[in-house]
């Protein structure tokens, strides 16, 4: 997303515009207070928000209705001084599907503490999932958003470009893929190619220097109803788009 405040207005055009009933953000950079519900209202949209400040933020905009919000989930680690759990998971049911918005720590650099807190963040939420749909095997769990993790070499532009570098490192590539041990499925990956990030800098977008690094991960009940996926690249040009574009998927009934 890259700040909602800026992109309000594409966001909500493209809600109208793809007749979408649920929408997950990410990144959107703003305080509870501050957040545009109006547009979205105006749009026919409840949204469900949950940021602190300038950095992180996430949220779900439904036309479907919503309930059981919840903020973080269980074992989510904390960062920073002093510690604190960061607006990165938001929890919202959605005529029945359990959607998790996510916006997954960056890592930074292999050596950074910061990849250490990524590793952890991911094992706490699969962990979490595993608790999820071992208490309910047939609850329909969608954990979509920013995964900033690349997991398979064909899911970034150049990987001679990444030597070395986070996004693409096994230890991540190995959190991602263990969701799949507790029962989840990325369910767009069969459906569509492409890429679902570009840089800002350096002509990326019209090079098409892209990675792929934002997913949905279903579990069983939810993975055997969806029925088609898209990834909106169109959505990368004009005027000020995100530096992400929107993924979509369809679930029957």
């Amino acid at each position: 997303m890259n700040s909602i405040r800026a992109r309000v207005d594409r966001v909500v055009a493209f809600l109208e515009r793809a007749d979408v009933d649920v929408l997950a953000m990410q990144e959107t950079k703003c305080s509870d207070e501050q957040f545009p519900h109006l547009a979205f209202q105006l749009a026919g949209y409840d949204v469900v928000t949950h940021g602190h400040n300038q950095w992180n933020g996430v949220a779900v905009a439904s036309r479907v209705g919503h309930e059981d919000v919840e903020t973080g989930f269980a074992g989510m680690p904390t960062w920073g001084d002093p510690p604190a759990e960061e607006a990165r998971a938001l929890g919202v049911t959605c005529d029945g599907v359990r959607v998790w918005s996510l916006y997954v720590p960056n890592g930074r650099v292999l050596a950074d503490p910061h990849y250490a807190y990524k590793l952890n963040w991911l094992d706490a939420l699969r962990e979490a999932a595993a608790g999820w749909v071992r208490a309910d095997p047939g609850a329909k769990v969608a954990l979509v958003g920013d995964w900033n993790i690349a997991p398979r070499d064909e899911d970034v532009w150049d990987m001679t470009r990444f030597e070395g570098a986070t996004h693409v490192s096994p230890a991540e590539r190995e959190a991602f893929r263990a969701f799949e041990d507790v029962g989840f499925t990325e369910v767009t990956r069969d459906l569509v190619t492409q890429y679902t990030y570009w840089d800002y800098k350096q002509l990326a977008f019209p090079r098409n220097k892209g990675m792929r690094i934002d997913f949905v991960q279903a579990s069983r009940a939810l993975a055997e109803q969806i029925t088609g996926a898209s990834i909106e690249r169109a959505e990368r040009k004009g005027k000020g788009p995100s530096d992400h574009v929107p993924v979509v998927v369809e679930v029957a009934g």
